[in-house]
């Protein structure tokens, strides 16, 4: 059995407005409990804080597992870059920057799973632009082309390989609980006035676009109502752009949704979960081999919102193909 998670850490485990005390802890916590050998980190470094040992170092050494980075953790212009921990040989890694078309490079990693078959693991962060509306999302369907584009050579060859990371972006018919995130950023943003927050987390400027800024106080009334988040609920569900994901539902297999084709699923805000945006694609010539998928809530007693501001995503693959 092959372990795989899916992780956003937020702010490479810092808690920046705590003078930079380290979220190692929790984030182990949750990690082990799965005891994964496979472990795609999101925002695996905060640019800020390169002391060493990081944060995303001490787990790798905790765990056991080899740390791959997206380049060099201090030295780079994309925000906070990516990583792969894996327990598993690693047979090749590639790192793919697209200036221009990517936000952030695309981080390739082959590992040889116990029965010496290779498979191959594409991490990604795609970009949020919540703010931008459906430009947004325009920004997000280009990225997912350049994906689909440097992943093409292995589809056309057979060959195993998972696509995972946080999209940023909910999947078609995907349900949507827009007031919670509401309540949660505007709950944020009061803490944030008090210097309460840590970087890193969402605010609603950065989710409201510029033109509808003057609605804030309509906003406020809403997450107050029941009866108007029923409404905000039902408009945002269609107004939400869904459109990155489409394409590769044509290509891959989302494993979430392909086990629990009823269940939400939603990931994030881990506080106060509303949607999903953090995916584990898998390529069809693993379809046979996958046996689970779920998302992470809680590890050895510990509630995943301890840890980070996303819920991680567990894939399990048989070695075998499943009867």
């Amino acid at each position: 059995m092959t372990r795989i998670i899916s992780y956003n850490i937020l702010a490479g485990g810092y808690n920046l407005t705590a003078k930079g005390t380290r979220r190692t802890h929790q984030l182990i916590k949750i990690i082990s409990s799965v005891q994964p050998d496979i472990v795609g980190l999101v925002e695996a470094a905060n640019p800020q804080l390169t002391e060493k040992p990081m944060v995303i170092e001490e787990i790798a050494e905790t765990l056991g597992m080899q740390l791959i980075p997206s380049g060099e953790f201090a030295h780079h212009g994309w925000g906070y870059p990516a990583a792969l921990l894996t327990r598993l040989p690693i047979v090749s890694t590639k790192l793919h920057s697209r200036p221009g078309l990517l936000a952030r490079p695309l981080l390739e990693v082959c590992v040889k799973e116990a029965e010496g078959q290779q498979l191959t693991v594409f991490l990604t962060h795609l970009s949020a632009s919540f703010n931008r509306g459906w430009a947004g999302n325009h920004i997000r369907q280009r990225e997912v082309q350049e994906i689909l584009h440097i992943t093409a050579p292995l589809r056309a060859e057979g060959k195993p390989h998972v696509l995972m990371g946080d999209f940023n972006t909910l999947s078609p018919g995907d349900a949507f609980k827009a007031s919670f995130l509401l309540r949660y950023v505007l709950g944020l943003d009061t803490e944030r006035s008090s210097g309460q927050v840590a970087i890193g987390l969402p605010h609603l400027n950065g989710i409201v676009p510029p033109r509808l800024r003057f609605l804030k106080p309509l906003l406020q009334t809403v997450a107050k109502s029941t009866v108007l988040s029923g409404l905000f609920d039902a408009a945002v569900y269609f107004y939400a752009p869904r459109g990155a994901i489409r394409p590769l539902r044509k290509l891959y297999m989302d494993c979430f949704r392909c086990l629990h084709p009823h269940e939400r699923g939603f990931t994030c805000p881990a506080a106060a979960p509303a949607g999903r945006i953090d995916y584990i694609f898998a390529c069809p010539v693993l379809a046979d081999r996958l046996a689970n998928c779920y998302v992470i809530t809680e590890g050895e007693g510990m509630p995943a919102d301890c840890a980070s501001d996303h819920l991680p995503v567990a894939a399990e693959f048989s070695t075998l193909p499943n009867p």
